[in-house]
């Protein structure tokens, strides 16, 4: 079956940088548009990356954009999320996505049709 391991996670300064990974196993990764969300305490889930199937194409929020960069190895059936100048308010946890759709990039979490369990970025101010 389809699973999708995230890893990464830590408690960090802000300022600080962290870099998330998901493995991706039982799917042809290479066929799959895929996303980064997160979701804090109290909070409904939010689009935070996403990558087109080539990696070609990718899109962010405000919040994030030029902080974060999404990006994957189809060889190593692997996506990425490097996390730059972390803010406190990034503190969540950030869960991989996999949309076998026909759209190119998706932000929407509906969108998408496997999930990973999600790994802790806890950001101190």
């Amino acid at each position: 079956q389809v699973q999708l391991l995230e890893s990464g996670g830590e408690y960090v300064q802000a300022g600080g940088s962290l870099r998330l990974s998901c493995l991706a196993s039982g799917l042809t990764f290479s066929s799959y548009a895929m996303g980064w969300f997160r979701q804090a305490p109290g909070k409904e889930r939010e689009f935070v990356a996403a990558i087109s199937r080539s990696g070609g194409t990718t899109e962010y929020p405000d919040s994030v954009k030029g902080r974060f960069t999404i990006s994957r190895d189809n060889a190593k059936s692997t996506l990425y999320l490097q996390m730059n100048s972390l803010k406190a308010e990034d503190t969540a946890v950030y869960f991989c996505a996999a949309d076998r759709g026909r759209s190119i990039i998706s932000t929407r979490a509906i969108s998408y049709d496997h999930w990973g369990q999600g790994t802790q970025v806890t950001v101190s101010s």
